[in-house]
């Protein structure tokens, strides 16, 4: 079996697919920070993990409002999303509070900027996996062409964390040392001056060994045991007969 889809469609399909993920999954995210920020507030330089459905992003918080009860607390309307006050009494109330008072679009405060990395490289992820596991001859009808699926997992996403390791390490530069845009580039031509191009690829071990594990195994895995269990209804089949 060959690979029917052109580059431009998977990249399409990956696109459209990441989005429908975000959208998805990130209400669940925002409820869930709400909640842990109405049990314990955040602080100035205190992180929170938000996750959109692809991508774990590390979010610091670098301004503090005050108590939402005082008096001289700033109005909700210009706190960040994350320290808006509200009562929730469980993840279903959140939902309802949340959407009353502060509209649907709360629901999916935060997600913007994260989809600036996400999106790009999932579709970089997954349109490679497909032209990568057909290239190594994977044939959905052979059972041994099973770990087809593993090797262009691995190769995948290791070209995608490798593209994209600039970005993450100059995002996780800005998050953790506050730094303006300017400030980041002259720290950027510092660091690049005296170690050399090496620089944008730290963490990228780190990165490799975190992200490769996960995509190398899971879609792939998926995969295997649908071809066992078609194979095996194919011989249930022929067997009947």
């Amino acid at each position: 079996m060959t690979d029917e889809l052109t580059p431009a469609q998977h990249a399409m399909s990956s696109c459209v697919g990441a989005v429908l993920t975000s959208v998805i999954m990130s209400p669940l995210d925002v409820v869930k920070i709400r909640l842990q920020a109405q049990q314990k507030p955040f602080k100035v330089g205190s992180c929170f993990i938000y996750s959109n459905g692809l991508m774990d992003c590390l979010c610091v918080c670098s301004h503090c409002h005050g108590d939402a009860n005082s008096k001289n607390s700033v109005s909700s309307r210009i706190r960040p999303w994350y320290e808006r006050p509200g009562h929730f009494n469980g993840t279903l109330d959140a939902f309802i509070k949340i959407t009353r008072t502060e509209g649907v679009t709360a629901l999916w405060s935060g997600l913007p900027p994260t989809l600036l990395m996400s999106i790009p490289s999932t579709v970089i992820y997954f349109t490679a996996y497909d032209r990568i596991k057909y290239r190594l001859g994977y044939d959905e009808h052979d059972a041994s062409t099973c770990h087809v699926p593993v090797a262009a997992g691995i190769l995948a996403r290791a070209l995608a964390v490798v593209l994209f390791n600039p970005l993450e390490l100059l995002r996780t530069k800005m998050q953790s040392s506050r730094l303006s845009y300017f400030q980041l580039k002259e720290a950027i031509k510092i660091s690049i001056g005296n170690n050399g191009l090496v620089f944008v690829m730290k963490g990228l071990g780190p990165s490799l060994l975190r992200d490769i594990p996960f995509s190398g195994f899971t879609r792939p895995s998926c995969l295997c045991v649908l071809m066992s269990v078609s194979l095996l209804d194919r011989l249930t089949l022929q067997n009947v007969v």
